[in-house]
């Protein structure tokens, strides 16, 4: 109901209530005056039958019509509470001895009444309350495992709970670390029922969820990937960017460091990321920059978190902005192609609303020796790139990978990308790399006007 039809229709209530106490009460003092035991005419003395008066005193008087002064509470001179006969003569009507007021005296008294109004549900808040302590369960499989996920009404993970799960045949899992995701790996492929067992204050699905993990990996996008994307705020931003260029180490003395004035299809551009602050887009763009290539996020080294770049949102829509067109990048510390595969999806859900003109790649470099994918043999770091890449293209999108000339040599397969496009770090005015490529990232040291502090400088052969 409409608010101000609800405020009229009470106080229509409200005044039907006061009337029909109004017609009770005035039914009242007309039935005690046809018995006589009322006077007549307020301030007045009704003479009874030997002509004494009935103890009613006059109104501002301070006396009856005796001449007595009147005692406390109304009582004429040696009455008892309640007395509304006197003492001088007898009143027409009963005598009441301490016994409870009339019906009537005191008109307001159904309001301090609780159980006077019927209590009134409001269907909206209640549903509200309801909604509020009720849970659901997100599932989902890449290989051989579930990521279980227990959300609140709006989709998101109830964290600071134990929560258990039972799955079908295999027993209980618990939410050790109370972040509401529980992951279960070594799965056999095939269906399963997962149920989430009551938890003090939710409410929590009567039935179990029906789930089919997958026996490969299939490239797609995994939907509810957002769920598990953090900002800088979530994490120890400082232990987990850990990111080493080790192209740096492998520079020598003929690194160019300006800006290059291209001819041809060859384009000057440029990769950011939080490192390089706030920036003048439209200076940069000025300056000749004829492209952007921008830090997505990153996994973090140490708990392996997928992190949103702080600036990622506010250098793309700057960027595209200034009328530049764009690319981004992610650094993987992905262990496995499962992890892979989510750091493609993690990209995609953060780009999804914007016009990309160059490709989406993976950022494989070293962590400082620390990072949890420091260790990965070269198959498996390959696996881990073409993962990625394959998930990327399955989106619709251009995939590429981004790392050093070592990198490519000894710590990948390079011939198994080069279906993707290879943006290679090499700083020195000729790569000494022997592989193919299309992007060259030729120095960490460049300066260009809107940027504060120097900025990777890149070559693209890609021609867009």
């Amino acid at each position: 109901m409409d608010s101000k039809l609800r405020g009229r229709a009470i106080l229509v209530s409200l005044s039907a209530i006061l009337l029909i106490a109004m017609l009770v009460v005035y039914g009242n003092l007309d039935a005690r005056k046809d018995r006589g035991g009322l006077p007549s005419g307020e301030g007045q003395t009704a003479a009874g039958p030997d002509g004494g008066g009935t103890g009613q005193g006059q109104s501002g008087s301070g006396q009856d019509s005796s001449g007595t002064e009147p005692e406390e509470n109304g009582q004429g001179p040696g009455g008892a509470p309640g007395d509304t006969s006197g003492t001088g003569g007898r009143g027409n009507g009963p005598v009441q001895e301490g016994g409870p007021a009339q019906l009537g005296d005191d008109l307001s008294a159904f309001l301090k009444d609780n159980t006077f109004f019927d209590q009134e549900v409001n269907p909206i808040l209640e549903a509200a309350k309801d909604a509020a302590s009720r849970l659901s369960l997100v599932v989902t499989s890449v290989e051989k495992d579930l990521r279980i996920q227990v959300v609140d009404v709006e989709g998101t993970p109830v964290k600071g709970e134990s929560f258990y799960v039972e799955l079908e045949g295999l027993g209980e899992y618990k939410d050790l670390d109370k972040d509401g995701i529980i992951y279960i790996g070594d799965l056999d492929a095939g269906e399963y029922y997962v149920g989430l067992l009551p938890v003090e204050g939710y409410k929590v699905p009567t039935n179990e969820t029906r789930v089919r993990v997958k026996d490969k990996v299939e490239y797609v996008t995994i939907e509810d990937i957002s769920l598990l994307i953090k900002t800088e705020e979530d994490i120890d931003a400082q232990a987990e960017d850990t990111a080493v260029a080790e192209a740096v180490e492998d520079a020598d003395k003929t690194e160019i460091k300006k800006f290059q004035n291209l001819s041809g299809n060859a384009r000057t551009g440029i990769d950011v990321s939080k490192w390089n602050g706030d920036i003048d887009w439209d200076r940069v763009k000025n300056a000749g920059v004829e492209y952007a290539i921008i830090r997505a996020g990153y996994r973090g080294s140490v708990t392996g978190s997928l992190v949103e770049d702080p600036y990622f949102e506010a250098n793309m829509k700057g960027a595209t902005a200034s009328g530049l067109p764009v690319g981004v990048y992610f650094f993987t510390q992905a262990v496995n192609e499962v992890e892979a595969v989510e750091e493609a999806s993690a990209v995609l859900r953060l780009v999804r609303e914007y016009d990309l003109t160059y490709p989406i790649f993976i950022d494989t470099e070293g962590a400082g020796g620390n990072g949890r994918a420091d260790g990965l043999d070269v198959d498996t770091r390959t696996l881990v790139c073409e993962a990625f890449c394959r998930t990327i293209e399955n989106a619709g999108y251009q995939a590429g990978v981004y790392g050093s000339r070592n990198w490519y040599n000894n710590r990948l397969h390079a011939d198994r990308l080069e279906n993707y496009c290879i943006w290679l770090a090499e700083y020195r005015s000729v790569p000494l790399y022997q592989g193919y490529y299309q992007m060259w990232q030729y120095t960490s040291k460049g300066k260009i006007d809107g940027i504060e502090g120097n900025v990777d400088m890149n070559v693209s052969y890609l021609n867009y």
